[in-house]
């Protein structure tokens, strides 16, 4: 039994460095950029608030547990900005060494579980992960149009890389809430 609370507090004690990853997205009253440990907890609350939306054969339970993980990666591998340029393959590589290193804290069995998760969440094959996947994308628009553009100014985005980049995303998993947002997003660019 010791052993086993040993290696879960040593898991949640590494998982604290996520709050020190800084991302690219505002908060919404714009004052400084959000860490990573605040947005996997707003986007658990979303997934909370906005269940209604997914299709019907959503587990919510498992869809929060995702996102409450899928960006522990970002204690090693750092937030890769959706609008900026990197590499995706070596992000990927770093992603999965940083997942097998972190969910590797845990005891065995759980440590299994916790990268099954992660790995279902980067797949975006399930239902479950594709409306994880649908918050994940859904979360920074909002959050850039409460604080006045905000990491769009920054990356000099158009409404067309929008589209590409995270509304299919938000589209394939949430429809609506992408038909909910897409209006918002074309009547702030085209202020």
């Amino acid at each position: 039994m010791t052993r086993r609370l040993d290696a879960q507090m040593t898991f949640l004690t590494e998982a604290c460095k996520l709050k020190s990853v800084n991302r690219a997205t505002t908060l919404c009253d714009g004052s400084r950029r959000e860490n990573s440990g605040e947005h996997s907890w707003h986007i658990a609350l979303y997934a909370m608030t906005l269940a209604e939306h997914a299709p019907g054969n959503v587990d919510i339970s498992r869809v929060i547990q995702m996102l409450l993980i899928h960006d522990l990666v970002e204690i090693d591998a750092g937030d890769a900005p959706v609008f900026g340029s990197h590499d995706a393959t070596a992000i990927e590589a770093e992603e999965r060494a940083a997942a097998q290193r972190i969910f590797g804290l845990l005891p065995e069995g759980q440590g299994t579980v916790f990268l099954d998760l992660w790995t279902e969440f980067e797949a975006n094959q399930s239902p479950d992960a594709q409306f994880a996947k649908s918050l994940d994308r859904f979360q920074p628009p909002n959050q850039n149009l409460a604080s006045g553009g905000g990491s769009w100014v920054e990356y000099k985005v158009d409404y067309p890389t929008i589209e590409a980049r995270v509304g299919n995303k938000i589209a394939n998993g949430a429809p609506a809430l992408w038909d909910w947002i897409a209006p918002r997003i074309q009547a702030w660019f085209g202020r």
